[in-house]
This record gives structure tokens, C-alpha cells and sequence, in this order.
């Protein structure tokens, strides 16, 4: 039988999909990358995506896993492999609020299971733009970061147990629901941000947190990127940790933004060079109650706050959401950053990450080598300030494939002599190869090498992202 027909004895014509019907899964969200694959399967459970993979195996084909196609760096394309969604894959298994666990299938899309876990008055932490398409199974693929990691950590943090099924169609159970397990190697976090290379994610067991009684949220234009920092500090340290983000956007972010979305109101007139988001997590009831007078002790903690650093001198204005109508609009200035950025082409597109205190001179180092690159060129960021990661864009005079890697390894060596790293979020997939080869510890590189030899010694498991050939 060919290939085609045993998908269809075990899945059924329907989730087998071919020729034109393959459209709406074969294409990313950037547009640059379009895949052809031999079909695209859609599974309902871990047996069927079992029976796929042992299928693919038997007739020596790729298997390439997609979700919510939200990924940036080319992860899901393939020429002639099998493509394997999720999507079906939909269940929202377990919530058990005393354990603060939810227990998921990998093609649940993130913002569903924000409102399960709502229903119960707890939380999952991660939070980004693409909340209402990505899925579980591609943030834990790339470990996704997003807004509040520096209150939670990535998904990798967030993540106690995992299923995957192996290239031989073997299912790992990792499905633990421990804090504390030291039974030999930590496989699970092999699997986290792997981007399909060794396995595909069938389910996970996640860590809730309780949900947020009250927010206060701002938007401020600071001195300094470093006055800003001080900032950070001191809202972490008299609030106990509970910021949960802290966003930078420049006024070349909210130039472009204006020219964008000119519906989209600015926080201050003129524009300010600095301008952070910041957000306060209040989980207590003594910081969520309103006193007497109807104000929040965390909103008014956040007011008194901003006051005394503007009375300094280090925060030059601010304005204070007073209702959820106002707070979303200052996380939409925020959350239309890809939208603006890959509306404008061409655009060269990095996410890096480098310590806190290094990210203004990370971007005063661009700022002065980006002209002798190619003069004329503009570039554009936002930071998730508090984590240290930058998304710098440039747009460059022309398209041209060698200023692009000019480019590229010019943020690679400013990145590396600051000690930090040029993927941050977004996973390697196939963008980012070159940079791995380049610039990633070429012992590290051997061992993963050897691993993804011994547990996909086919190399049928979305081939070509990730690692690098052998120079």
C-alpha cells in the first residue's frame, strides 16, 4: 500500500489531506516560508499519531509536527515530508485547582486553556500575542516565552510532565506531576524547545499559579533605559515580586506604530525616547481590596512609586489604567509589535537576548554599526526589559541576501561579546541555522548531534531545523 492509503485505513479520508485541500496548514505565519508536503494528517489521539509516525517510518518518510503555525523561523516547513497536526489533539484533560495542575493536550490553544483555568480561579502564565492561535504542543516545542516571564519563567519553568511519541512510534510517558523527581536524566526538558527534532508532543502536565485579584498597570517614559532598571528593582523589591511585566518601547516603535495604526492613541505628546509598560500582579487580598476611599493598594503602591521617581527626575511622565478598558489599549500598543514590524518589507528580524543591564548597550552598539552596514537602513525594537530580550528589526535600503547576513552577524558579535544569546524566544528552526553554526558552542552541538542520533538515527523527525550540517 502506498503511503497515502495506510494514512487513510488508519486516520480516515477526512484527516488526510492532500493537494489543494493541504491549504490552510502549509503556510506560516510570516509569509515567507510555504511548505509542500506529501499530506497533512490530523490524529484525534496519541494512538493514531503513534500509528503515523510508525506509517512514516515504514515508508522512510519526514515527519514535520504543526500546531497553531504562529512560529517565525521557518520550523514547519517541509519539501515532501508528512506533516502531523495537533490540532484534534484539543482535550483540556485535568484541572485539579489544589495541585494548581492542568493536565492538556498539545493541540489546546493557549488563550482556552487561560479561560479554564480562570473558570477556577487560577492562571497560566503565559501570555503573548498569538495567545488565541498558538497551541500547547508549539510553545512547549519552541519554549515560548512571551510578557511575563520574568515572573514565571518561560514554558520550559511551567512544565512538570510530557508524552511524546518517538520517531518509532514509541510513546514516552513523562507525565509526571512532581516538583521534585530525581530519577536519573531530566528527559522531559530534552523535549522542551527541541521544535519537533527528537519527538512530537502529545500532552503535558502544566503549573497554574493563582490568578492576579488586581493589576496596576502603566505607562511611563523613563530618563534612561538604565533609570529604568532602577525602576524595575525597586517595584520587585517593595512588591514582594509581583511585577509581571515590564515592556520597552522606543520612540522609533511608536513613531512606526503611529504610521501604522494612526487609530492606535499615543501615551504622550511629543513622543518620549523611552517608554515602559509595566504591569503589578496583586494575588493577596491585602494588596487586591479596595480601602474605603475605592482605591486599589497595589494601584495606588505603583502611584506613589511613579511620583517619587518623576519628583527625581528619572521618570519623566506617566499614565495609570484606571479601568480594564485602558489597560488593554496599553497592551495593544505593545502586542501589534509583529504585526508593524513584518507588515514592512524586507525587514531583518532578530530576537536576542543579552543580561538586563546590557540591552542599552546592545542598542547604542547597533545604533553606531548599523550606518557603516548600510547607511540608511532603520531599524526597530521592543524588549521584554525585565528579562533582558530584545526583538531589533532592521530595514534595510535594499533586498539583498548578503547585507542580510551582514547584518545578522553584526547583532550576533555584539550579542556574543555581551555574553548573551541570539535566539531568545522564537526557537532556531531554520532561520537561525547559520547562527548556530556559527556561534553556538560546537561541543554543545556534538552532543546534541549524538542525541538526536540515538533517538531518531533515521533523522526523519523534522529534518533540517535546528542543528546545523556538518561543515
Amino acid at each position: 500500500m502506498t503511503l497515502i492509503a495506510d494514512l487513510t485505513q488508519a486516520l480516515g479520508a477526512a484527516h488526510v489531506l492532500t493537494g489543494a485541500d493541504r491549504a490552510g496548514h502549509i503556510g506560516d505565519w510570516t509569509g515567507s516560508y510555504t511548505a509542500d508536503p506529501v499530506a497533512v494528517v490530523r490524529p484525534a489521539n496519541t494512538a493514531e499519531v503513534s500509528s503515523c509516525l510508525r506509517l512514516a517510518a515504514k515508508h522512510g518518510v519526514a515527519v514535520v509536527p504543526i500546531s497553531g503555525r504562529t512560529g517565525l523561523v521557518g520550523g514547519a516547513m517541509t519539501r515532501g515530508g508528512l506533516m502531523i497536526s495537533v490540532e484534534r489533539l484539543n482535550r483540556i484533560r485535568d484541572i485539579r485547582p489544589q495541585a494548581r495542575i492542568a493536565v492538556v493536550e498539545a493541540g489546546v490553544i493557549l488563550d482556552s486553556l487561560h479561560q479554564a483555568a480562570e473558570a477556577e480561579g487560577l492562571y497560566f502564565p503565559l501570555w503573548f500575542g498569538a495567545r488565541g492561535s498558538a497551541m500547547i504542543g508549539g510553545v512547549l516545542s519552541t519554549n515560548a516565552g512571551g510578557s511575563n516571564v520574568l515572573r514565571y519563567g518561560s514554558t520550559r519553568a511551567l512544565c512538570l510532565g510530557l508524552e511524546v511519541v518517538l520517531a518509532d512510534g514509541q510513546v514516552l510517558n513523562l507525565m509526571s506531576e512532581l516538583h521534585k523527581d530525581n530519577s536519573g536524566y531530566d528527559l522531559r526538558n530534552l523535549f522542551i524547545g527541541a521544535e519537533g527534532t527528537l519527538g512530537i508532543i502529545t500532552a503535558a502536565v502544566m503549573k497554574l499559579v493563582p490568578r492576579p485579584r488586581a493589576y496596576a498597570t502603566a505607562t511611563l517614559a523613563a530618563k534612561s533605559l538604565p533609570d529604568a532598571l532602577t525602576l524595575l528593582n525597586r517595584l520587585r523589591n517593595e512588591t514582594g515580586g509581583a511585577v509581571e511585566a515590564f515592556e520597552y518601547m522606543p520612540e522609533s516603535y511608536m513613531r512606526r506604530l503611529h504610521e501604522a495604526r494612526p487609530d492606535i492613541r499615543q501615551p504622550f505628546t511629543p513622543r518620549q525616547q523611552v517608554n515602559i509598560l509595566v504591569e503589578l500582579g496583586a494575588v493577596a487580598p491585602r494588596d487586591a481590596t479596595p480601602d474605603d476611599a475605592g482605591e486599589v493598594p497595589v494601584v495606588a503602591l505603583l502611584t506613589q512609586i511613579l511620583a517619587d521617581m518623576m519628583e527625581e527626575g528619572t521618570v519623566l511622565d506617566a499614565e495609570i489604567a484606571q479601568n480594564e478598558a485602558q489597560r488593554r489599549a496599553m497592551w495593544e500598543r505593545r502586542e501589534l509589535a509583529a504585526e508593524i514590524t513584518f507588515a514592512r518589507k524586507p525587514a531583518i528580524d532578530t530576537d536576542i537576548a543579552v543580561p538586563v543591564d546590557q540591552v542599552d548597550t546592545f542598542l547604542r552598539r547597533m545604533a553606531a554599526r548599523l550606518p557603516t552596514l548600510d547607511k540608511g537602513a532603520e531599524d526597530i525594537c521592543v524588549a521584554h526589559l525585565g528579562d533582558g530580550n530584545v526583538h531589533y528589526t532592521v530595514f534595510p535600503t535594499r533586498d539583498d541576501p548578503a547585507l542580510y547576513d551582514k547584518v545578522v552577524e553584526a547583532v550576533e558579535d555584539e550579542v556574543q561579546a555581551l555574553h548573551g544569546s541570539f535566539s531568545a524566544e522564537h526557537g532556531v528552526g531554520l532561520s537561525k541555522r547559520a547562527s548556530m553554526a556559527r556561534r553556538k558552542d560546537p561541543v554543545a552541538l556534538a552532543v546534541m548531534r549524538s542525541v538526536k542520533a540515538v533517538l531518531d538515527p533515521d533523522n526523519r523527525m523534522n529534518p533540517g531545523k535546528v542543528i546545523p550540517d556538518l561543515a
